[in-house]
């Protein structure tokens, strides 16, 4: 598995998202991969986001992966993104620009109307990606 060098793992911190992002530090120990962890910013309805969104954002982002990279218990070369956008197309554009190799994230796993109404970032980021993507379903332990 040397084919993985960078794994981008995004997060809303919730978690959900850190269940995702635990399993795509454990991969990166496994591969000797870096992670880059990637916190989308959604702008308000004129299309902006201001200086301290973006910097409670970026504190909340350091706190989250310092967090999680505790829990995995593992030591690895992190980055961090703060990016404003719509989360599928900011995830896509980081994967497109970046050297990234896989995407690791989390899913509810819902389907049907649900998923019809609400629309899922994941299925956009399956059918979207220029990289595999490997979805870590909600029960499956982290």
């Amino acid at each position: 598995m040397g084919m993985l060098k960078a794994i981008l793992a995004p997060t809303d911190f919730s978690d959900l998202s850190a269940k995702g992002v635990r399993y795509a530090f454990r991969l990166a120990k496994d591969v000797v991969a870096e992670v880059i962890v990637i916190n989308v910013v959604v702008p308000d309805e004129s299309n902006t986001v201001d200086k301290g969104e973006m910097a409670r954002h970026e504190k909340r982002l350091d706190e989250f992966v310092s967090e999680r990279a505790a829990e995995a218990g593992v030591e690895l070369k992190i980055g961090k993104r703060t990016v404003v956008g719509l989360p599928y197309n900011a995830i896509v554009d980081c994967a497109e620009n970046e050297p990234i190799d896989l995407i690791v994230m989390s899913s509810h796993g819902r389907s049907g109307l649900w998923r019809m109404l609400i629309g899922s970032v994941t299925d956009k980021i399956l059918r979207g990606a220029p990289c595999p993507v490997l979805v870590v379903p909600l029960d499956k332990e982290s």
